[in-house]
């Protein structure tokens, strides 16, 4: 009738199926968690504080916080080389410090 394998373990292009892996879904679930968790906290003590400095540090902080697991996690910087992550992270500093002067610089012009 055919060339069909018969007993388990025996290979047939036609109908297999390979077995499924998970491919690090449970490391992916867990850095959602985590970061929903931050999130959640972020929110309660954002609200919950009066307007301040200290608040909005509190908030960039948890920003920079899942900028790291989002980009380490879901774009897979963990797993590369240095040299490549720093190709990314080091114009982005230049670029931060680049934004952090010219705001200074325009909240002096603006004092005369």
């Amino acid at each position: 009738m055919g060339n069909f394998a018969h007993t388990p373990g025996e290979y047939d292009p036609i109908t297999y199926v390979p077995h499924t892996e998970s491919h690090g879904t449970k490391e992916l679930w867990r850095t959602f968690w985590l970061l929903l968790g931050i999130t959640i906290l972020d929110f309660i003590l954002y609200f919950s504080m009066p307007p301040s400095m200290f608040r909005n540090s509190i908030f960039i902080f948890f920003g920079l916080v899942k900028a790291y697991y989002i980009v380490g996690a879901f774009m897979h910087m963990k797993n590369e080389k240095v040299n490549l992550a720093m190709c990314i992270l080091v114009p982005t500093m230049f670029i931060i410090g680049l934004v952090m002067g010219l705001l200074y610089e325009g909240h002096a012009l603006s004092t005369y």
